[in-house]
């Protein structure tokens, strides 16, 4: 029999400020702030000051530009540290930061994303536009460091950082440590920049406070999983979404999270811990004439190298600086050339894999640590989620096309597509976990009406909406703008979606399927079409989402939304894009494009 609750000494704000927090933690962030708690109090009972109290002579603002979450993630880890520290720590999402507080401020790490073709995540548009413009002030009395997350396969590696670094270098602040550019597989290089910088901190740091200590590693995954200890989580079911004669091949794969403990919401992804091709492994080792029993080091682990090939390296995406330290092996001239000419390398890069670079460049006598050595880690991949627990409870969907084409006389694959479509079978396991995305998330007042605009497999996590909004019984309008190739083949979900217009949960669908007429339609043109109503839609407080391609159909969608505001909102195209960034800094228009 359970004892009653003595009364609460908390107030009413207290009370549900408590609640809105723990309903958003999952089992493992749970038990952290268990600890965290216990911690706090010992340093009390000990005579000091918990973390982040008054008398500490250094003030660390964070600001994290995140599009997926991962600089959030960190910027968070660095407050959790330096508050450890006893260093007072604001830590803000850039739209939240006053941007002529920096006139102020004189301790500033800053952390960030780079999105697109080396664009800013939509949440640092702000501050970089501020900082890049002519009211951007002078910053003598700043001391600052940045650390930049990107991928290196791409031709603006780093680049929101770079400027950032930069254009504070230029506006007189002065950096505290230099800035750290890293790749996909970003842990190490993070934890090493976090601990140079709180080195720095920590000798300028003159209050002696204590402080509550730090949970360990150990204490905050004993009861969870993370990236750094994923769940194995066995295949239930997998099927084929397009229809027979699709040029496409589309699955939806379920997944048992059952004694897991992981929680998600919709919009969030699942990371997923693939493996290569032991075709592409075996022509690999057939071209260097190396053993795969022969030991290797990755790091602190010793395997094999056939494990590290089919387990532990990118194969299939050479990078720059994987070309450039390859050429100084092989000492090809032709090589060393292109890594010169920044644009031509990028070009040459494209479609060819490492399977190609041992054919045209071999390097006679190489050791298998000295190619594991030039080979960059397999970062997981990640995948929009696309169901809601509250509807399937302890199970996790997703939609995941698989990547095949032909180059250079070969068929090429996508890494985890193809694992997730072709090999792995049902009942076997995938290391997974759950990566949050704050910045994709449901309005939280369930009347709002959303506008959901995701074609291919962007429509995933809009399954994942409306079954949250179906189980949790919101009322507010929903409208999908959904396109593929074509209407008999390809229309993902197509079922559930009828189902759901034919129950009055789906307001209004709007579909384009560009290969089934003479011209090619796309949901821009659909978004274009149905300007009027949308612009109701809006005005009336509806936000709105954009899932999928970020090359091509997010910049396009961007375009169609301008054009919609600035027709029907009768703005200059000025006014339309500020009022679609405003839309952007209060959460009503938010993207996770890829």
């Amino acid at each position: 029999m359970n004892a009653p609750l003595p009364p609460s000494p908390l107030n009413n704000a207290q009370r549900q400020q408590i609640d809105a927090l723990l309903r958003e933690l999952n089992e493992q962030q749970l038990d952290w702030v268990q600890g965290y708690l216990a911690g706090y109090r010992a340093a009390l009972h000990a005579g000091g000051e918990p973390s982040g109290a008054s008398g500490s002579a250094v003030t660390l603002t964070i600001l994290y530009g995140s599009q997926t979450g991962n600089a959030e993630t960190l910027a968070e880890q660095l407050a959790e540290q330096a508050r450890a520290q006893g260093l007072d720590v604001e830590c803000l999402d850039m739209d939240e930061f006053p941007v002529r507080q920096l006139k102020k401020t004189e301790r500033l790490a800053l952390i960030t994303s780079t999105h697109g073709e080396g664009d800013p995540p939509d949440n640092a548009l702000g501050l970089h536009e501020y900082l890049h413009g002519r009211k951007a002030p002078k910053l003598g009395q700043l001391h600052y460091a940045v650390l930049s997350l990107g991928d290196s396969s791409y031709e603006y590696f780093c680049q929101t950082g770079v400027d950032f670094d930069q254009r504070l270098a230029a506006l007189g602040a002065e950096r505290m440590v230099d800035r750290v550019d890293c790749d996909v597989d970003y842990e190490e290089a993070a934890d090493q920049w976090m601990t140079q910088l709180l080195s720095v901190l920590k000798s300028e740091t003159k209050s002696t406070a204590a402080v509550a200590p730090t949970p360990t590693a150990s204490t905050s995954t004993a009861a969870g999983h993370d990236r750094k200890h994923p769940f194995s989580a066995p295949l239930l079911d997998r099927v084929t979404l397009n229809g027979r004669g699709s040029s496409k091949a589309v699955h939806h794969l379920e997944f048992s999270l059952e004694d897991s403990g992981l929680r998600y919401q919709p919009g969030d992804s699942l990371g997923v811990y693939v493996q290569n091709d032991p075709e592409l492994v075996a022509r690999i080792l057939e071209q260097t004439r190396l053993d795969g029993e022969q030991a290797v080091t990755l790091k602190d682990d010793s395997l094999t190298l056939h494990q590290a090939l089919q387990h532990h390296l990118e194969l299939t995406r050479l990078t720059p600086p994987t070309v450039q330290q390859w050429a100084k092996l092989s000492e090809a001239s032709e090589l060393q050339q292109l890594t010169n000419d920044k644009r031509g390398l990028i070009d040459w890069l494209h479609g060819r894999d490492l399977l190609d670079l041992l054919q045209e460049y071999p390097i006679g006598g190489l050791s298998a640590q000295t190619l594991v050595d030039h080979i960059r880690r397999l970062p997981p991949r990640l995948y929009s989620i696309a169901s809601s627990q509250a509807a399937v409870d302890e199970e996790v969907h997703l939609t995941v096309a698989a990547v095949r084409y032909q180059q250079r006389e070969r068929l090429r694959e996508g890494v985890g597509s193809t694992w997730l479509a072709d090999r792995l079978a049902l009942d076997d396991t995938a290391p997974v976990f759950i990566d949050t995305n704050k910045n994709f998330r449901l309005p939280n007042d369930p009347n709002t009406a959303i506008v959901m605009i995701g074609p291919g497999t962007g429509v995933a996590p809009f399954r994942a909406f409306m079954q949250e909004r179906e189980a949790e019984a919101h009322a507010g309008k929903n409208w999908l703008f959904f396109g593929d190739r074509n209407f008999r083949t390809d229309f993902l979900y197509q079922r559930e979606w009828l189902q759901w217009r034919k129950q009055g949960l789906l307001s209004r669908l709007d579909v384009a399927f560009s290969r089934d007429g003479p011209d090619k339609v796309y949901v821009q043109h659909r978004i274009r079409e149905a300007g009027s109503e949308l612009w109701r839609w809006i005005e009336d407080g509806a936000h709105l989402y954009v899932c999928g391609d970020a090359n091509a159909m997010a910049p396009d969608v961007h375009e169609a939304l301008i054009d919609v505001i600035s027709t029907h909102g009768h703005k200059s195209r000025d006014s339309a894009e500020q009022y679609l960034r405003e839309l952007t800094r209060s959460k009503r228009y938010q993207r996770d494009v890829y």
